[in-house]
């Protein structure tokens, strides 16, 4: 199964994969890293990474592919992969969804063909569940469109492109991004997807791990006999099919139950589960936000998790960081999983644009220390020095991986 994936993969994607041996060996920071630590204030951290520009990169685990490096590329296709591979990405990330027939594909949601590919555009928009709805007055352009609607041949049809959509738009077009500025869909031109079983190779081939996440579908389970419980284990059998050793996988869900079925159903996968922690939304009636500084909020608490056989656990950026005396510092949140033994993953770094208003949603628990680019690696510094995470999901790879490479993590 996995050859017959590569062997379609480099078919279609034939002038990327000639250069993956290449990419996996010919590292490159690129000029952001440098551009970041120019804007940082003068300082112990700034003088020490200054000391790291001219060195050679190395891969490290520490530095994780999110979704590739969806900064300028289009998320999960080969090209993103690729780039991130060659900042040096040790770890790079297939979000798992599936197909009509059951066929497992690397997209973020099952329900984001309309935002990520050219699908409104195509016959294949007679699927959407919702069809492409013109903005009027003062109503938005609306439209949905899923993979679970769509064979696996079918899927392989759409072209990706920059994960984006006008709200404004009166033609499917332009709410696919037909007018925008080119400079959105720089490196989208002949980008390939992929299937789950082609990232296997696909990563392999570059010298990374994997860390796929089960996405939460869009559709009713089971579907047409395709149970949640098959769904997590199809996710696993294609690594063991593709005779992948197990302490390569960190295997994602922001679901705990998925967690636990591969503790429970196969335990050496289970090893390196990760239970992606959305928390600070209450998706369920019955379960409440947590606090991030108030461990009485935390249900099951660390130690529950840990009793439960999670070893890694990964929330967002801030709920690992709070601000004390002007510092970042460790939050609690952060102080309770690491007495519980937790490792410690997080996500998404260099997801908030500029930093100059604060970051956004990824920096909130430490807007207030927040003002320039270059607080990017003080941000990093103190997740690497004082939490102690062991891996941060990046959107441009490369800083991440120079920090690492500096700091000798």
């Amino acid at each position: 199964m996995i050859l017959r994936s590569l062997a379609a993969l480099l078919c279609t994607a034939a002038p990327v994969l000639a250069e993956t041996h290449a990419a996996a060996e010919a590292l490159t920071y690129g000029t952001r890293p440098a551009f970041l630590v120019s804007k940082m204030e003068e300082g112990e951290l700034k003088s020490k990474l200054q000391s790291c520009l001219a060195q050679a990169p190395a891969r490290t685990k520490f530095s994780i592919g999110h979704r590739g490096a969806p900064l300028m590329y289009p998320e999960h296709t080969v090209e993103a992969n690729v780039a991130a591979a060659q900042m040096g990405a040790g770890i790079l990330e297939c979000d798992v969804t599936f197909t009509e027939d059951h066929e497992l594909v690397c997209r973020h949601a099952q329900n984001d063909l309309h935002t990520t590919t050219n699908i409104l555009t195509t016959d294949l928009a007679e699927t959407c569940v919702t069809p492409f709805t013109p903005a009027s007055g003062d109503t938005n352009a609306t439209a949905e469109c899923r993979t679970s609607e769509l064979t696996l041949a079918e899927f392989r049809t759409l072209s990706p492109k920059m994960d984006a959509a006008d709200a404004s738009a009166t033609t499917p077009e332009e709410y696919q991004g037909g007018t925008a500025d080119w400079r959105t869909d720089l490196y989208a031109d002949g980008a390939t997807l992929m299937t789950h079983a082609e990232s296997i190779a696909l990563f392999d081939a570059l010298g990374a791990d994997f860390t796929p996440e089960l996405k939460s579908p869009s559709v009713e389970m089971p579907h047409d006999g395709f149970s949640q419980e098959d769904y997590a284990q199809k996710l696993i059998d294609e690594y063991k099919a593709a005779g992948i050793d197990p302490s390569r996988v960190w295997a994602q869900s922001f679901d705990l139950s998925d967690v636990l079925y591969w503790i429970e159903n196969e335990p050496e996968f289970g090893a390196q589960a990760v239970y992606l922690d959305d928390r600070y939304e209450a998706w369920d009636e019955d379960e409440g936000e947590i606090d991030p500084m108030d461990a009485s909020t935390f249900e099951p608490t660390m130690q529950e998790l840990a009793d439960m056989g999670v070893n890694y656990i990964a929330p967002p950026l801030w709920m690992l960081v709070t601000v004390q005396d002007g510092e970042i510092v460790p939050s609690v949140y952060a102080e309770e999983a690491r007495a519980a033994g937790l490792g410690l993953i997080t996500w998404t770094l260099e997801r908030s644009g500029p930093l100059a208003n604060g970051g956004g949603w990824y920096f909130q628990s430490v807007e207030e220390v927040t003002d320039n680019d270059g607080d990017y690696f003080e941000l990093l510094d103190a997740l690497a020095q004082d939490v102690g995470v062991v891996g941060v999901f990046s959107d441009w790879p490369a800083t991440t991986t120079f920090y690492a490479n500096c700091m000798g993590l």
